[in-house]
């Protein structure tokens, strides 16, 4: 998770999120850092618009209790569930939940 504040940190202040600054960022914070873990993150930030991602968190925040109400009477209706549609749903779950993530970042 400290990973994830470096990095919006950064992006707040107008910087390059690359490796070495969100290294540097941890390291300031004295949080000892994983290289793996960093690689990863900014490596998938890279495909993310930020912005337009914290634009779209409080809709999606808005969204998820009500498609988790959804989502749990439709499990005790139906008995067997696809496993492909099932893995769609927990993706998209988890999605929403990073998305959740950087609203509540900048809420």
């Amino acid at each position: 998770m400290e990973n994830i504040y470096a990095a919006m940190l950064l992006h707040k202040a107008g910087k390059e999120i690359d490796e070495d600054s969100v290294t540097k960022v941890l390291t300031a914070a004295g949080i000892t850092c994983d290289p793996i873990q960093v690689k990863a993150l900014v490596e998938s930030l890279s495909e993310v618009n930020i912005d337009e991602a914290i634009k779209a968190a409080p809709a999606m925040m808005a969204a998820a209790p009500v498609a988790a109400l959804a989502g749990g009477a439709a499990e005790t209706k139906a008995a067997p569930v696809e496993d492909k549609k099932k893995k769609a749903e927990e993706e998209k779950a988890k999605e929403e939940a990073a998305l959740e993530g950087l609203g509540a970042l900048f809420g």
